[in-house]
């Protein structure tokens, strides 16, 4: 049951038809996994705190930066040296102290990676590099949890939802292949515009919201591409991988 406090905190999305009184108990009920407090985690950590998503718990087992700063708001120069996750669930009980913000300043792999995500209702992925996001996936798939993954690049974001262990349903390595030494981008190396990052932590955030209540038209099986250079904008479908050796193994 919502409080009052929680009721006139959430008006103006209850009041959505599409969205409604039952929208805000399912979020209130669930329980999203963030991997990764960077710059799509932050943005999404910011927004799914405010929605009122009942408990976030937030992985990620890196230290602020200065160079940081200007891609991932939920940090300040006052942070350098702290540990991100601790210093993003403060942020996000500051931001609504109706969500349970839990810090697991660990690092995410192979070994640990079904610990972690058990019990989430939906695990995001924000992560910057491919062995992270496989260890990831392969936990979605054999614990059953959607999987929202979102990543950046220079001027270019996607975010695709995934559901594996769905028959006729693609996995994040269908796409991907499952090479966890797989060059990935690297910010140091290619930057990145740090409103781009603001832009695909919302986007991923809103999707997030999406798949907790069921309202609209979801991102299953659907990789959304946005080239900012250009402001261009497309969506793509991910086939399933009938040779995949995560999700048709």
């Amino acid at each position: 049951m919502l409080s009052d406090a929680e009721l006139d905190r959430y008006a103006r999305q209850i009041i959505l038809p599409a969205f409604g009184g039952a929208g805000q108990a399912r979020l209130h009920a669930a329980h999203v996994a963030i991997i990764g407090a960077g710059g799509i985690g932050c943005p999404a950590i910011t927004y799914l705190a405010a929605a009122g998503v009942g408990r976030l718990t937030i992985i990620d087992d890196d230290r602020v930066e200065l160079s940081n700063l200007h891609r991932q708001p939920l940090f300040t120069d006052a942070d350098v040296g702290a540990l991100k996750a601790e210093v993003a669930a403060e942020a996000a009980r500051r931001i609504n102290p109706h969500v349970n913000a839990v810090a697991v300043p660990s690092r995410l792999d192979e070994s640990n990676a079904q610990a972690l995500l058990a019990g989430a209702t939906l695990i995001l992925d924000g992560c910057d590099n491919f062995g992270t996001r496989l260890a990831v996936n392969r936990a979605a798939v054999a614990l059953h949890i959607p999987l929202l993954s979102a990543a950046i690049g220079a001027f270019e974001g996607q975010v695709a939802l995934y559901e594996g262990w769905r028959a006729g349903h693609a996995c994040y390595a269908c796409l991907v292949g499952n090479d966890p030494d797989r060059e990935g981008i690297n910010c140091a190396e290619t930057g990145v515009m740090g409103a781009l990052a603001g832009m695909i932590g919302t986007m991923a955030a809103l999707e997030a919201v999406r798949a907790l209540t069921d309202w609209g038209s979801p991102l299953t099986g659907r990789l959304a591409i946005v080239d900012m250079l250009d402001r261009r904008w497309r969506e793509v479908g991910v086939p399933e991988d009938p040779d995949c050796p995560i999700c048709r193994s």
